[in-house]
């Protein structure tokens, strides 16, 4: 081989393997790049034990239902996931219904802003997202509504992705993060024009005490609507395999033990909400929701090798290779609950606070 061809076939190489590691960024958009991928808030040096760690709230049944241990549980999660879902899926960490026709980060953006629709909010309105991640929803929200979108995540590595986001898009002056936590947030009581949750309460021990919350921020004639992650009619307690998928769903998710689509109406109402409307929006005529996971094995496989490359390299933490394939393994697990038909992440579920509260609060 001339000099020439070692030459240009180096240089190939170089070319084709600077795009591969720097420029391929997330399935939606290049927010973050494979380089860049690390543990959140945790030192490189401890990603590694710190998935050991997460791992070990499952060595015994239910342990993790322990309601003062799962804050901290659901904090550390998303450390651990929240670079490698940004990469990628992008920075909505939800699923939506397929549309014909609609790209992925189409199909997503009409989700999240028939949310907001449904809350039927004039632009300049204040509302609350009540786990909003890296602000995703929260920008598609402010952008297609107007109105000023305050969101609470537990993580503040996400606090600070989300603040990043919000300025790079130029919504920043919509869009406002705290960092806190959604069962016990600093607000004060009837403060907000609206307010939502897209498939986040599913990290609460109790619906009650996250719903009961959301309740006490709105103003009293005001709405709130969410997307839960529930097992669905078609789900048997008494089945192996149900059992298996629901549960390897949980371990991948931080999840303290999913509801039963008949738990969330009852619960609304318990705090006083008035249940207006309630629906899967993942039965037909939608679209598979969980088609995308399926599309994605071939990704997978290729970025599991860049993973495994970088961090063998040293330039991502070891701990996330391992990360990366329990995702892969939820996601299976994800795909067979639709496939089943056992689990919707989009039973929806929208909510009024009664009139009444004002009376009762000024008497």
């Amino acid at each position: 081989m001339d000099s020439l061809t070692l030459f240009c076939t180096a240089s190939l190489l170089a070319a084709g393997l600077y795009w591969f590691v720097c420029v391929l960024g997330s399935a939606e958009q290049k927010g973050k790049h494979a380089v860049h991928l690390s543990g959140g808030s945790i030192a490189k040096e401890k990603v590694q034990d710190t998935y050991k760690q997460y791992w070990s709230f499952f060595r015994r049944p239910k342990e993790i239902e322990t309601a003062d241990k799962v804050p901290a549980f659901v904090d550390t999660f998303y450390n651990l996931v929240t670079d490698i879902y940004e990469w990628g899926w992008g920075q909505s960490f939800h699923f939506s219904p397929s549309v014909p026709g609609k790209s992925h980060r189409d199909a997503t953006r009409l989700h999240e802003e028939m949310a907001v629709d449904l809350l039927n909010v004039k632009p300049g309105a204040r509302i609350l997202d009540a786990g909003c991640g890296v602000g995703g929803p929260m920008r598609a929200i402010a952008a297609h509504s107007g109105a000023n979108v305050v969101g609470i995540t537990i993580n503040e590595y996400q606090v600070n992705r989300a603040r990043m986001h919000n300025k790079k898009a130029g919504l920043d002056k919509l869009c406002e993060v705290v960092c806190g936590n959604f069962l016990q947030m600093p607000f004060e009581d009837n403060t907000f024009d609206g307010a939502y949750s897209i498939e986040a309460t599913c990290h609460a021990p109790k619906l009650e005490d996250v719903y009961s919350e959301i309740y006490r921020v709105l103003k009293p004639g005001t709405l709130y609507v969410s997307y839960e992650w529930v097992t669905t009619e078609l789900y048997r307690g008494d089945d192996p395999e149900h059992v298996e998928v629901i549960q390897g769903i949980e371990r991948g998710d931080a999840l303290p033990g999913l509801r039963s689509y008949k738990d969330i109406a009852e619960v609304a109402e318990k705090v006083g909400f008035e249940v207006i409307k309630e629906k899967d929006l993942a039965k037909p005529p939608a679209n598979p929701w969980w088609t995308r996971l399926k599309m994605g094995r071939i990704a997978y496989w290729r970025n599991h090798i860049l993973v495994t490359v970088l961090a063998w390299l040293g330039i991502a933490p070891k701990g996330v290779v391992d990360v990366h394939e329990m995702l892969f393994v939820t996601a299976d697990y994800l795909t067979r609950s639709g496939e089943t038909g056992i689990f919707t992440p989009m039973h929806m579920i929208l909510c009024r606070k009664p009139d009444s509260e004002l009376a009762s609060s000024s008497a």
